[in-house]
């Protein structure tokens, strides 16, 4: 989502010469495993987050974990994730559970629990953990979860202790506001954190979002893990990065 002013082979770069330590690459399918890892350590830079794929091309597809009858499917997009993963050093997957009909909700809770622990239980001998993100139902309408309080009582049926909750700011402000307290609330099952403005979902400095004020609440709970910056620039990922010069980044 940054750095697309360049072509995917030098966004590593540019992201490491503006002091960042770490990069998502949601779907890293394109390219081939080696590469990336290859241009991620030229660059000195971790891929830290993947997805699983989207599902079918050409559909509205938002990953397969959720979706009954479509389980074998699911099992193959998260090999190729974990082969990813395996190759670039990646520790994070965000598990992607799908779109479903209300009616087959029931179902379908059913197939995610069961498809979530097979792929939890493979990701733990590579030492990777899953992230399971609410999105929210007015760009992802029928999402399999959308709110924290869901995707918190699908982490306790799900039972591992390396699938934990993708706190998206964007997300959750859409669907629940009140981001403080769902930060404190949750706290104890959030593996990754991102951000961006709302609405519009550009630099954080635009919007309703107080980032820094977030910010500071995760580091007075504790939280020692990323915090990736998942936006669309408003212009340039350059110009957009006075947010970042108090945290020695631009």
């Amino acid at each position: 989502m940054m750095f697309t002013e360049v072509p995917l082979a030098q966004r590593f770069k540019a992201a490491a010469n503006k002091g960042f330590s770490g990069v998502e690459l949601l779907f890293p399918y394109t390219a081939p495993a080696s590469q990336l890892s290859e241009l991620a350590e030229e660059a000195g830079i971790q891929l830290i987050l993947i997805n699983t794929p989207l599902g079918d091309a050409g559909t509205d597809d938002r990953g397969t974990a959720a979706v009954p009858g479509r389980e074998a499917e699911f099992q193959e997009q998260f090999e190729l994730a974990l082969t990813y993963a395996r190759a670039c050093k990646v520790g994070l997957i965000h598990t992607l559970a799908g779109v479903v009909q209300e009616a087959q909700w029931q179902a379908a809770r059913e197939v995610f629990i069961d498809n979530i622990r097979w792929a939890a239980d493979k990701a733990h001998a590579e030492g990777t953990t899953l992230l399971l993100e609410p999105l929210n139902s007015q760009d992802v309408p029928g999402y399999f979860h959308a709110t924290s309080a869901v995707t918190v009582d699908l982490l306790n049926s799900i039972d591992r202790p390396n699938v934990k909750l993708q706190f998206d700011f964007y997300h959750l402000q859409i669907m629940e506001g009140n981001l403080g307290v769902r930060l404190q609330e949750c706290f104890a099952d959030i593996g990754h954190v991102q951000f961006s403005s709302v609405p519009g979902r550009h630099e954080p400095q635009y919007g309703e979002v107080n980032a820094p004020i977030l910010f500071d609440l995760l580091d007075e709970l504790g939280y020692a893990g990323w915090v990736g910056s998942e936006y669309r620039p408003l212009t340039t990922t350059e110009a957009g990065l006075s947010w970042a010069k108090p945290y020695g980044i631009g």
